[in-house]
């Protein structure tokens, strides 16, 4: 399944809008008319990074730009592929590991890329929920250093975030502006999870 990217843009503390990047780019084109746009940060929901928009011009030059600049891969022709690889696609790189690892692989079922293969999907369900808690961590942080390092209890805060303690982390973050806190409250959600949620059964 493909994911599809959303964004949410600031001016300053106030929120402009939040979705799919034609929505966001023609919300912040409309909130400043046919002045120039200034002191918007857009962010990139999923990593929490900045998203670079040139926002000169009309509105559909922006979204001419935009399009092509952020616009998902399309997928790969079905001829595209090597022969021999699955449907699936399969990926060759080159992984270095000791003789021992190499003679307990190749006794296998299937040899070392089937058991790889497996050993790889375990560790993803074994740890996803750690996984999800580690990457809502890092993105809350990412904004919160962006959009709200100014803002008193700022460490404190993320000291807060990065121990998992959600109390203590809506407390300190309670008298920051209302639309930024909404946000990082939304990115992290999932820091708070333990660790057996989130996880598949």
């Amino acid at each position: 399944m493909q994911t599809v990217t959303e964004f949410t843009a600031f001016h300053g503390p106030k929120l402009l809008a939040s979705g799919n990047p034609k929505h966001v780019a023609e919300s912040v084109k409309e909130f400043f008319k046919d002045g120039p746009v200034e002191n918007v940060l857009v962010f990139d929901n999923t990593r929490c990074h900045i998203v670079d928009i040139d926002f000169r011009g009309s509105t559909q030059e922006v979204l001419a730009r935009l399009e092509s600049g952020v616009q998902e891969p399309a997928p790969a022709a079905e001829n595209s592929r090597g022969p021999g690889r699955p449907k699936l696609g399969v990926v060759a790189k080159e992984v270095t590991l000791l003789p021992r690892h190499w003679d307990w692989l190749s006794s296998q079922p299937g040899g070392a890329s089937v058991a790889l293969r497996k050993l790889v999907e375990e560790a993803r369900r074994i740890n996803a929920g750690k996984d999800q808690v580690r990457a809502a961590r890092e993105c809350s942080y990412r904004f919160m250093s962006t959009a709200l390092g100014h803002e008193a209890n700022f460490e404190e805060a993320s000291r807060a975030l990065f121990a998992g303690d959600h109390i203590r982390f809506e407390q300190l973050i309670a008298p920051w502006p209302a639309d930024l806190r909404n946000h990082l409250e939304s990115l992290a959600a999932a820091s708070f999870l333990t660790s057996n949620e989130g996880v598949e059964k």
